[in-house]
């Protein structure tokens, strides 16, 4: 995969945020191996590093060993020159963290809500919250991650679609952190930031991964060529609510009615459970009883897994990934929720498309919503194009 820097004969000279992205992603440890992949003169890479150093972002570690002629100097990325924070919401739980720039947490806390919350009484308390975490944290606050089920508008920092979270569509959110942290927000649908917490470790060694979130609701993150898709409105991915004939007229929490998700989603199997007696008040309920051994909640989980495989199948056709990454609440019970999704999976897609392929839990487990909201934030903030406007801003 091309870095965007390793051929500089008909493009523009490789700025201070490329520079740091080459350090930070350890393509490059020294001055003369950024000169090597940028083609730049010692004295350009020089201006430079001496610009990264001086913000903070890069530092002078120790000297590495001689290959011959001067010990070149190491160039270090400074993992604590700020901090990102990171907020993923849910139906019924939010999940807070300040990570550093490697993506490392330093403080956390998750909290479970009302069912139907509205932004006006959780977001002061998440904005509550965020101060009692900041509590001692020295370095800045470059950018806030934020992650809500359904279609968000990137732009506006808004919800335009969410089935699950009632009265957050069209509110804009940025304005709940004003007096958090003087830094910008991005925002992501639930799905997408699952797939995010696999590039930052885990399957980040896979370029071509779909990652599913199978919780109370349906979604999947696509991973293309190392980069999360979104989609032209940002909804890729809304396999939940796709319209399979085994649903029949099954009204669905969207308003539409044969949704996927009507027979496969934690809401769904919730519901199905009460109706058999055994009541339960969340998927996470349902799982917890599949790992003590309770054959029906088994049953709904695989089941679940079967029916999500056979639409999920069309798209490892489509995309041909490398892996498939289950998290959520039901990956908990991966082994026999994936049983059904390898069942579907393995007898409609096509034999090349499912050759190599890997089913996965997600990396960072129950987690992994909050540490992509981290990835979010950084993905954001440490861009070459935001790096180099923070230095111009600085000077």
């Amino acid at each position: 995969m091309s870095t965007g820097v390793e051929s500089r004969e008909s493009a523009a000279p490789a700025t201070a945020g490329e520079l740091l992205e080459l350090v930070r992603t350890g393509r490059a440890e020294t001055r003369s191996q950024l000169r090597l992949l940028t083609g730049l003169s010692r004295t350009a890479v020089t201006a430079r590093v001496t610009s990264l150093t001086g913000a903070g972002l890069l530092l002078i570690g120790e000297e590495l060993a001689s290959t011959g002629g001067r010990p070149p100097g190491a160039l270090v990325f400074n993992k604590d020159a700020g901090v990102v924070l990171a907020v993923a919401l849910g139906r019924s739980r939010s999940q807070l963290a300040v990570l550093d720039l490697d993506g490392q947490e330093l403080a956390a806390d998750s909290r479970d809500h009302e069912v139907g919350i509205g932004p006006d009484d959780l977001m002061p308390a998440v904005a509550d919250r965020l101060r009692d975490l900041l509590d001692g944290v020295v370095p800045p606050v470059l950018g806030i991650g934020l992650s809500l089920p359904g279609t968000l508008d990137p732009v506006r920092g808004l919800s335009i679609g969410s089935p699950v979270m009632s009265g957050w569509d069209g509110v804009e959110l940025a304005p709940y952190f004003a007096d958090v942290a003087d830094a910008p927000l991005f925002v992501a649908n639930d799905a997408d930031v699952l797939a995010r917490s696999e590039l930052l470790g885990g399957a980040g060694a896979l370029e071509d991964v779909l990652v599913v979130k199978a919780s109370t609701g349906l979604g999947l993150g696509i991973v293309a060529d190392g980069k999360v898709l979104s989609g032209h409105l940002g909804a890729a991915g809304e396999i939940g609510h796709t319209v399979v004939d085994a649903a029949g007229e099954l009204p669905c929490r969207c308003g539409a009615t044969g949704c996927l998700e009507t027979i496969a989603a934690g809401w769904a199997l919730v519901a199905r459970m009460s109706e058999q007696g055994h009541p339960v008040g969340h998927v996470r309920d349902l799982v917890a009883l599949a790992l003590q051994g309770d054959s029906a909640a088994r049953g709904l989980l695989r089941d679940s897994g079967r029916e999500l495989g056979e639409v999920l199948a069309v798209a490892i056709n489509l995309l041909n990934p490398a892996a498939v990454v289950i998290g959520g609440d039901m990956a908990a019970a991966f082994d026999f929720y994936v049983a059904g999704v390898r069942e579907s999976v393995y007898r409609r897609s096509a034999p090349l498309a499912t050759r190599d392929l890997q089913f996965l839990p997600a990396t960072h487990g129950d987690r992994a919503g909050v540490v992509g909201c981290g990835a979010l934030a950084l993905d954001h903030v440490l861009a070459p194009v935001a790096v180099d406007a923070r230095l111009t801003a600085g000077s």
